[in-house]
């Protein structure tokens, strides 16, 4: 049976370049395979490629209500089922849940990187997806394609975050989330395999801090998502201004330090620069 690969997003989000660029790298990059009797053999992995356009052309339906959207999503289903081929790529924007969960992919790839498409109809239904297999949050096919190939290829999940596993802790307000809290967050992960990022409640206090916890969130999870989902877990926290704790308990903590081409990095000048200050 063909392993079902969906790339979804809104209109002129990359899909079709990404579709391209994927089916390549699977295709020249398959090399050892196993077949259904798990005997390893040589040879490359045989991809098919279903773009949206293309299948409304083939069976003149252009029909962009929700039910003629729906109907699309058995059609590529359909399509997909039909196929012998090794990977099945299908890219359509699949707006809404239920059209992802007809396709019932094996793989799915968010292609994150627009806030909004050219028709509004389609802005106003799509809701981003809580499933996915890897979220593309920049247009450059061939990185992302090599990258998710990989995964593919070798049939390698992304993690899942381990409550019981030894976790780095971050709190901070993130008002806006930048590189060099990137740069602490890749500092620290690099300690356990995985990062809690505590969010503080501080929207308006001090008469700053002008993000809601939502758009806080937003911005970590768009920044950290493509490479390391599922190793980190945002907690909202109230306004903590101290931490305290008595002895032997069991943990550490430190001042991380580098150097002024991270420290310079200011969200007080990020959001005046945003005019927001």
């Amino acid at each position: 049976m063909s392993k079902r690969i969906l790339i979804m997003g809104l209109p002129g989000a990359g899909k079709t370049f990404m579709a391209t660029a994927l089916k390549q790298y699977l295709e020249t990059n398959s090399g050892m395979f196993h077949d259904e009797k798990e005997m390893a053999h040589q040879s490359y992995a045989t991809v098919q490629w279903y773009n949206a356009d293309d299948v409304r052309k083939k069976f003149n339906d252009w029909d962009f209500s929700q039910e003629g959207r729906i109907r699309q999503s058995h059609r590529m289903r359909e399509l997909a089922d039909k196929s012998q081929a090794d990977f099945v790529i299908v890219d359509f924007v699949a707006p809404l849940p239920e059209m992802r969960y007809n396709y019932k992919a094996d793989w799915t790839i968010w292609m994150d990187t627009i806030d909004a498409g050219r028709y509004e109809d389609t802005n106003r239904m799509f809701t981003p997806p809580d499933v996915y297999d890897f979220r593309v949050t920049e247009q450059n096919a061939e990185k992302w394609a090599e990258f998710i190939g990989q995964h593919i290829l070798e049939d390698r999940r992304r993690p899942v975050f381990d409550w019981r596993k030894e976790t780095v802790q971050m709190l901070g307000r993130w008002q806006p989330w930048h590189a060099g809290h990137r740069a602490l967050f890749e500092r620290l992960i690099a300690r356990t395999g995985q990062v809690v990022i505590q969010v503080r409640d501080v929207q308006g206090w001090q008469g700053s801090n002008p993000f809601a916890i939502e758009q806080v969130k937003n911005y970590i999870r768009r920044d950290l998502d493509p490479i390391y989902q599922g190793q980190y877990e945002i907690q909202v926290v109230p306004n903590i201004v101290h931490i305290g704790w008595g002895r032997g308990v069991g943990y550490t903590s430190g001042e991380e330090t580098f150097d002024e081409s991270i420290t310079e990095i200011s969200a007080t000048k990020i959001r005046r620069e945003m005019g927001l200050e």
